[in-house]
């Protein structure tokens, strides 16, 4: 039986679980206490250092299994930024991997769009700008410790994405996907249990936030790179780790991707992480605008690690909210319609 609101009914409580003081269910927040610019964060830690460096007239903040949302005004600080309007944000936690995102994306979205009320979908309701602010792995062997990584486009290696039937983005993501299925398929041992089993999706970042995040890292000095992101379904194996006592099926995966060439104007795949993949495929096929900026604290190439990374985190996040700020200036209604159908 079809209970969705695309066959003209209400959101049952099942499907749409909210407690007695009228909260969705995992992150624990009302609708009207997340901004419509965001930004998503895996560690709790840093929703709570973002929102204290550069929030102030903090609104809302909540923490409930580890999901720490806080709601406040932005303000971007940098010698060279162009002055901008402060800007209502909201800062949250997604967790560890596609997985856990794939829960706080879907009830970032549902507090967006859905009257929880009379629990149906809206027709109309703001498009939301969501940027990821996260670490990540250089592939690279030429980029610096703590270098900004901005996403262009993204590699799932998870599979949390494949439960979501949203149209290739550009024929590029559709070419990719092809050719990263071969290398995938060659670079497996025929004996293994799982040749040819692995078939990532590719996806992109809104390109809007693509270029408004490069103008802020130049408005800011902050020197970036932009390319390809993996997102990894896991931190050892999946990312070329050889640390556990059990044989990787695709080992030195890190290294294959690095040396793959994308033809997409010369840009390479440039880091690897476990969130972005989701974030802009699931964002994108609902019409909302998503990016990602990482910095590499780890180089996979040179094998180096940089344990004092938080100044790193800190460029990432002017970065991202100067970005924010400029594209809700230039899109200050940016809005959606609903026509109810999928």
């Amino acid at each position: 039986m079809d209970n969705s609101p695309e066959a003209g009914k209400a959101f049952t409580a099942a499907d749409l679980p909210v407690d007695d003081q009228g909260r969705i269910y995992h992150l624990q927040v009302k609708p009207g206490e997340i901004a419509a610019d965001v930004l998503i964060v895996g560690d709790p830690g840093r929703a709570e250092f973002i929102g204290r460096h550069f929030f102030s007239d903090i609104e809302f903040e909540h923490e409930h299994r580890g999901l720490v949302t806080i709601t406040g005004t932005s303000h971007v600080s940098g010698g060279q930024a162009t002055v901008v309007s402060p800007l209502r944000t909201s800062v949250t936690t997604s967790g560890i991997g596609t997985p856990s995102l794939e829960i706080v994306a879907n009830e970032l979205a549902l507090l967006n769009e859905v009257d929880f009320v009379s629990r149906t979908r809206k027709k109309e309701f703001p498009r939301l700008h969501i940027i990821r602010v996260g670490t990540s792995g250089g592939l690279q062997a030429g980029t610096r410790l703590g270098t900004p990584i901005i996403t262009t486009h993204a590699i799932g290696m998870d599979n949390t994405g494949l439960f979501y039937e949203i149209p290739h983005p550009d024929p590029d993501c559709q070419r990719l996907e092809a050719e990263l299925s071969q290398l995938m398929r060659h670079s497996m041992s025929e004996t293994s249990r799982f040749h040819g089993k692995i078939h990532p999706y590719v996806t992109r970042a809104e390109p809007v936030l693509v270029s408004a995040l490069k103008e802020a890292a130049v408005e800011l000095g902050i020197e970036v790179r932009a390319g390809l992101t993996v997102s990894a379904p896991g931190f050892s194996a999946p990312q070329g780790r050889a640390t556990a006592r059990v044989k990787a099926s695709l080992p030195e995966v890190d290294k294959i991707l690095s040396d793959f060439d994308p033809h997409l104007d010369g840009e390479r795949v440039e880091n690897m992480e476990m969130e972005a993949s989701f974030l802009l495929h699931f964002m994108g096929g609902l019409g909302y605008w998503a990016g990602a900026v990482c910095p590499a604290i780890a180089n996979r190439r040179n094998d180096t690690f940089d344990p004092n990374y938080q100044q790193a985190i800190a460029n990432a996040t002017n970065i991202a909210l100067l970005a924010l700020a400029k594209t809700r200036q230039k899109f200050p209604d940016d809005r959606l319609a609903w026509d109810g159908e999928l």
